[in-house]
C-alpha cells in the first residue's frame, strides 16, 4: 500500500530488519496508458490518479518501490514499499559519485606517468621504461599521444632495457558483470591502467565474396591499428560473436550472416594494460621513437618520471560519467576512493562493500547492498527510502545536483515537453526489466523534492539466458512503461505537494 504523509508529517524511519520479499504480480491491470501531463496544461486543473492507478496502469508485472520526500522539511510526501531492496542499475552511480566526491574531493585529478629506471645519453634511456597508469578512466589515445610528444621533447630515441606496463595501481577485473554477453562493450576490464574505457574498435567493409576488417584503438585525431585483439569471420549465422582468451591477444570470430554489407562497434577490451602498452608502442614509433614489446607487471620499479599527464578535476569526470552512464569510469573512481580510505583495494567487490559501509556510516543508511559502483551487476540492492535519504544528505554535504543531467518530461508520445513547469535533475538506470530514476524535482511552487523510484521484474529477468540479454524480446516496451510510471508519479508529487 502507497504510504502518504502531509508536508507537515515528519520522515518516518525505515524498519532495519533486511530486504522485503518480493510482492505479487499484479493481476488484471488497467490496459490504459499514463497520460502525462499535455502542452500548456496547468498540473492543479489534472485528474489526479492515485500511485496504485499509475503502477497498474504500467503494467511491470514486478515489484515498484519509491520515496519521494521535501528537500526543506524532511517530510515524507510518498511513499510505496518503501524499505523492499531493488537492483539500483546506473542510478548507483549517484551513490559512487558521492563517496568518490567525500572521499577524494572535487579537485583530484588522475595521473598517467611514463617512468625511466635509468638516465637518458644521447636520446637512449639506459634502464626500463614504464607506463605507469594511476587509475584514469578517462584516457584516450590523444592522451597517450601527449606523453609520447612529451618523450619526443626530450629528445627520446629508444631504450636500453625493457618497456613496461604496470596498471597495479587497482586491482584487475576481467569483467565487471561476468553475467553479461562476452562482447558488450559496457562490461570491459578494469586495471589501474585504461585506455578509451577498455574498448576497442571493430570495423568491418564488405567486398565482394569477403570483408575487410579491422581493430583500432582510435579517438580524436587518431587511429593506431591493434595487433592484441584479433577478429575473424567465421561462415556461421549464430552466435554472432565469440572470444577466446590466447594469452597475448584477445581472439574474436564474428558470425559472417549477421555483418551484412559494413559496419562497426566497440568490443571490450579484456588485457587493458597490454592494450595500452601496444598503442604506446605504435604512437612512438610514429615519432621516431623504438620501443620494444611491452612487457606487463605487477611490481613497478621506481624510477624518474619523464613525462606525466593530469585527467580533469574529479568533478569534471563525475559529471561526464553521470551524463554517459560509463561503467569503467563508475568502478575506476569507486575503487581509487577505497584505496584513499583503506590504504589499498583487493577487488571490485570488496570496494564495493567499503562503500556500503561508508554509507551506512556516514549517511546512515541501512538497506544498502552494492556489488560494483557502476550499478550494472543486477545482485545489487538499495531501498528506495534509503536512496532518497542518501540524496538528502548528500545534497546538504557534497552538492551533487549540479552535476546531475536534466531528465526531459515528455508527453504520450514520448516527445520532450519543452517548458513543462517541473524540472527534474536525476540519474537513470536501465537493466533489462530493471529501472531506476533518482534525484531532485524543482516543483511549479518553489519546493524541491528528493525521490528515488525502482521497478523490477526480476523473475523474468532471471529467466533470460547470457545471449539474451543483450537485447532481449519486450525489454524495450518494458523500460517505456516504467518510465512513463515514473514520470506520472512525479507529476502527481506536484500536485499533492500543493495539496
Amino acid at each position: 500500500m502507497t504510504q502518504r504523509i502531509s508536508r507537515r508529517g515528519f520522515l518516518t524511519s525505515v524498519a532495519a530488519a533486511g530486504f522485503t520479499a518480493a510482492s505479487p504480480a499484479l493481476a488484471n491491470a488497467p490496459t490504459q496508458s499514463l497520460r502525462p501531463v499535455a502542452r500548456g496544461e496547468d498540473l492543479s486543473l489534472r485528474n489526479l490518479k492515485t500511485a496504485e492507478e499509475l503502477i497498474a496502469a504500467a503494467r511491470l508485472d514486478g515489484q515498484v518501490s519509491f520515496s519521494a520526500i521535501d528537500l526543506k522539511t524532511g517530510a515524507l510526501l510518498e511513499a510505496h514499499a518503501a524499505d523492499t531492496g531493488l537492483p539500483p542499475a546506473s542510478v548507483a552511480k549517484a551513490l559512487t559519485a558521492s563517496y568518490a566526491l567525500d572521499t577524494l574531493g572535487p579537485a583530484y585529478r588522475f595521473k598517467t606517468e611514463i617512468v625511466a629506471t635509468g638516465g637518458v645519453s644521447e636520446g637512449m634511456v639506459q634502464g626500463d621504461l614504464i607506463l605507469l597508469g594511476g587509475g584514469d578512466p578517462t584516457l584516450d589515445t590523444d592522451g597517450l599521444g601527449e606523453l609520447v610528444a612529451m618523450l619526443a621533447e626530450k629528445g627520446i630515441k629508444g631504450l636500453r632495457g625493457k618497456f613496461l606496463v604496470c596498471g597495479s595501481a587497482l586491482p584487475y577485473t576481467r569483467s565487471i558483470d561476468p553475467a553479461q554477453p562476452e562482447h558488450v562493450g559496457y562490461s570491459p576490464a578494469v586495471s589501474g591502467l585504461n585506455l578509451n574505457f577498455n574498448r576497442v574498435h571493430f570495423e568491418w567493409h564488405r567486398g565482394g565474396d569477403s570483408y575487410q576488417v579491422s581493430m583500432d584503438a582510435r579517438s580524436a585525431s587518431l587511429r593506431p591499428t591493434v595487433r592484441m585483439a584479433s577478429m575473424g569471420v567465421v561462415a556461421r549465422d549464430m552466435p554472432v560473436y565469440t572470444y577466446h582468451d590466447a594469452g597475448a591477444r584477445d581472439e574474436w570470430t564474428v558470425a559472417r550472416g549477421a555483418l551484412g554489407n559494413g559496419g562497426a562497434r566497440w568490443l571490450p577490451v579484456r588485457k587493458p594494460e597490454l592494450y595500452a602498452g601496444e598503442v604506446l608502442q605504435a604512437l612512438s614509433a610514429s615519432k621516431g621513437i623504438k620501443l620494444p614489446a611491452p612487457q606487463v607487471v605487477e611490481n613497478c620499479p621506481e624510477g624518474a618520471v619523464l613525462a606525466s599527464r593530469e585527467s580533469a578535476p574529479l568533478r569534471v569526470v563525475l559529471r561526464d560519467m553521470l551524463k554517459w552512464s560509463t561503467n569503467l569510469t563508475a568502478e575506476s573512481v569507486g575503487q581509487t576512493a577505497t584505496r584513499a580510505r583503506l590504504g589499498q583495494v583487493a577487488s571490485l567487490r570488496e570496494s564495493a562493500e567499503a562503500m556500503n559501509l561508508w554509507a551506512r556510516e556516514t549517511l546512515g543508511l541501512t538497506h544498502v547492498a552494492l556489488v560494483d559502483h557502476s550499478g550494472l551487476g543486477d545482485q545489487s540492492r538499495i531501498a528506495s527510502a534509503d536512496m532518497a535519504k542518501a540524496l538528502l544528505e548528500i545534497r546538504q554535504r557534497i552538492g551533487l545536483k549540479p552535476l546531475l543531467k536534466s531528465f526531459p518530461m515528455r508527453d504520450n508520445k514520448r516527445r520532450i515537453i519543452e517548458n513543462h513547469p517541473v524540472k527534474v535533475h536525476a540519474k537513470t538506470g536501465t537493466l533489462n526489466f530493471v529501472s531506476g530514476l533518482a534525484g531532485f524535482a524543482d516543483l511549479p511552487d518553489g519546493s524541491e523534492l528528493v525521490f528515488a523510484i525502482f521497478c523490477g521484474d526480476l523473475d523474468r529477468r532471471a529467466s533470460l539466458t547470457r545471449a539474451q540479454r543483450e537485447r532481449p524480446e519486450g525489454a524495450r516496451s518494458w523500460n517505456v512503461r516504467a518510465k512513463t510510471l515514473q514520470q506520472g508519479l512525479i507529476e502527481r508529487w506536484a500536485v499533492l505537494s500543493e495539496a
